[in-house]
């Protein structure tokens, strides 16, 4: 199932607007998948197709895999980005190795976001594989700290406006996939998370596609 954002304001080629972030972020991360997220940098596009997201928190529903669910719900200066308004960049340091990039979405003031898992590299290649040295080019963007590696995302666009003209990172709008190629399933690397958030299938992925991190089975 789709929910594919309808504002004639998303065609391709647009950068997608603020109103297409402010919905639950398991409807975002869904319709996030094939757009383009597009990296400036030195005046160059680095950008990559949209293959694999996950989902956190979504809506006023705790979810103990989110950092949002921290603190009793409350931001940090950790995740103040995470609580809105819809349409930055939360990004994040993890393992004390890894930058991640994360889209904030849904209702400012509720913690909701979706990580951006994996991309299919489609301009600025020259550049990846200079910020990906050594690595075959299927490895590239096949998972969040690599892409972020690929890009060259960190702390400095953490809170960065994805939905402002003129910025350095945003997301280009491009046609949905067919419905029947993309797949869910639980989330990765969640730890000691309990359950049912341990489980619960909130990562989506294109079907069949090289650049998904673990491209997993089910369907629908």
């Amino acid at each position: 199932m789709t929910h594919v954002a309808t504002s004639d304001t998303t065609r391709p080629g647009l950068i997608l607007p603020h109103a297409f972030y402010a919905r639950p972020a398991r409807h975002v991360a869904v319709d996030l998948l094939g757009k383009w997220l597009v990296r400036l940098l030195d005046g160059q596009r680095l950008a990559g197709r949209i293959v694999e997201t996950e989902a956190y928190c979504d809506d006023s529903a705790p979810d103990l895999a989110c950092h949002g669910s921290r603190n009793q719900g409350r931001p940090t200066a950790r995740t103040a980005v995470m609580f809105g308004p819809a349409g930055y960049a939360y990004v994040y340091f993890t393992y004390g190795l890894h930058w991640m990039f994360n889209i904030v979405t849904g209702r400012e003031g509720q913690a909701n976001a979706v990580l951006i898992r994996a991309l299919e590299p489609l301009e600025g290649e020259a550049a990846m594989r200079r910020l990906r040295p050594g690595r075959a080019r299927a490895e590239w963007t096949n998972g969040p700290a690599k892409l972020a590696q690929a890009l060259a995302i960190d702390a400095a666009l953490n809170g960065a406006n994805l939905t402002r003209p003129g910025g350095v990172i945003w997301v280009e709008d491009a046609p949905p996939p067919p419905g029947d190629t993309i797949c869910r399933g639980p989330r990765i690397g969640l730890g000691q998370t309990p359950e049912p958030w341990h489980s619960i299938p909130w990562r989506y992925w294109l079907a069949d596609n090289p650049f998904v991190s673990r491209p997993g089975t089910k369907k629908g």
